[in-house]
């Protein structure tokens, strides 16, 4: 029987440890899409507390606090911050086999040396001596980074966000935080705080948007802002895949009826949607930035407690829509016009995995090895079987090689030893290969896969050093 969490944890073969302990574990990380707060990182921020850098924005531990019947007040309600712990605390012992279990334990393990598994009766005291160390420069944002060895973060930022705290974080000298330039309000033209957006747009650029062709004009001033704040890429979040064939005048006057304050049939926003993401797609590829497309999430599914608690809070789930066609549509139209930008196709649904891989095929190019990413497990994916499933699904339809691998998604600063789980799945996944005779025990060869995707072909496709 193998201890839990030891130093050989989830590697179950010879060479899966030799892979993790001999190269993948002394990488750095670089985490091209989370959703961390520029300002915190500016500020460097220290935290009072385990309960709030664990509990504050993490939708992951919010559901299942909702799922063991802990009530809202110790959620995202107006308990404090000990209180919500203890919620937690009590909640741990009952997340065997959801990732939580060990993200939590590998947590407490790598920043703060406790091996005590958390529970109700050892809740007290992993509270005390944790509070105490994050409390310590030790512990603050920039120091949690370093001692992560993190080269680069893309956070996820508004393109009416000024970036006055990424501009402050310009030519740190011990990582790179990149803005990702996440344009949802601009294209989704039906949602009821668009034109508010565009207010907000207004006052950020200093420019009138009474025409579609100003909407146009002040996107194009913020992608030229972003991109001197050294973005990366772009990345939007897309729950059911659109293309409807249109022009620019179409888009247009769909543009005027929404000033209006009139009612969009689906037809006129899928116009209006088609074309805006067509336009910023070769904005994209101007730049070459990497354009992320996160497929399929069902958002906002309990409306009592959307309007309790808001967005992003835990109501959300797998969306199950047609993915193939239209987003066949929209890259074509890309490609054709010789603006296709480099492409992250992900999916909450891991039945897309397959399409995804067989459709980034379609679209490779001599240009860039893995042009055409299929991005790694996200949301619900983000488990031992989820990660599998697609890194097999990615090496039997397309190249594994050169895959871009790991990051967070996440709201947490303590989040980063995801990147140690997913490099242990990794290796485990390989060394299982070997040992079954499927790969050859190429030391060399091996190592290479193993360094490509744990960090140089992020590295690579995001022109990062360069």
């Amino acid at each position: 029987m193998n201890t839990f969490m030891q130093e050989d944890f989830l590697l179950n073969t010879n060479t899966a440890k030799k892979l993790y302990h001999e190269t993948a574990a002394h990488l750095p990380i670089i985490d091209y899409h989370n959703h961390l707060p520029p300002e915190e990182i500016a500020e460097d921020k220290s935290f009072q507390n385990l309960g709030e850098i664990w509990l504050n924005g993490d939708h992951y531990k919010w559901r299942a606090l909702r799922a063991n019947g802990i009530e809202e007040a110790y959620v995202t309600g107006n308990a404090g911050d000990h209180e919500k712990f203890m919620a937690w605390a009590g909640t741990v012992p009952k997340t065997l086999g959801n990732p939580l279990y060990h993200w939590t334990h590998l947590e407490l393990r790598r920043y703060f040396g406790i091996t005590d598994l958390l529970n109700e009766e050892t809740a007290e005291k992993i509270w005390s001596s944790t509070k105490e160390k994050l409390q310590s420069p030790e512990y603050s944002v920039q120091s949690l980074l370093k001692k992560d060895k993190v080269e680069f973060i893309g956070t996820t930022d508004d393109p009416a966000d000024p970036l006055l705290s990424h501009k402050k974080l310009q030519g740190h000298s011990d990582f790179q935080v990149s803005p990702s330039f996440r344009a949802d309000p601009a294209i989704f033209i039906e949602q009821s705080d668009y034109l508010n957006w565009i207010e907000r747009m207004e006052q950020t650029t200093a420019m009138s948007i009474q025409s579609y062709d100003q909407l146009l004009d002040a996107l194009e001033n913020r992608i030229d802002w972003f991109d001197e704040m050294g973005c990366r890429s772009a990345d939007h979040g897309i729950s059911h895949v659109f293309f409807e064939k249109t022009t620019k005048e179409e888009a247009a006057a769909v543009f005027q009826k929404r000033k209006q304050g009139k009612t969009l049939s689906q037809k006129e926003a899928e116009q209006y949607q088609t074309h805006i993401m067509l336009f910023l797609g070769e904005k994209y590829a101007d730049k070459d930035w990497a354009m992320q497309l996160h497929l399929h999430p069902q958002r906002n599914n309990n409306k009592k407690m959307l309007e309790i608690a808001g967005k992003d809070t835990g109501f959300d789930s797998i969306g199950d829509g047609a993915v193939s066609e239209k987003l066949a549509m929209l890259l074509d139209q890309l490609e054709y016009r010789q603006k296709l930008p480099k492409t992250i196709l992900y999916s909450v649904n891991a039945n897309n995995h397959d399409i995804l891989a067989s459709m980034a095929g379609n679209f490779q190019s001599g240009s860039l090895p893995g042009k055409i990413q299929v991005g790694t497990a996200w949301w619900f994916n983000d488990h031992i079987d989820g990660m599998e499933k697609q890194m097999n699904s990615l090496a039997n339809i397309g190249l594994i090689y050169h895959f871009i691998g790991m990051l967070t998604d996440s709201r947490s600063f303590l989040s980063f030893s995801r990147h140690e789980y997913f490099r242990r799945i990794l290796c485990n996944m390989i060394g299982s290969w070997v040992e079954e005779g499927k790969a050859p025990n190429d030391e060399a060869l091996l190592k290479k896969y193993v360094e490509n995707i744990c960090y140089y072909n992020a590295k690579r496709y995001f022109s990062i050093g360069s």
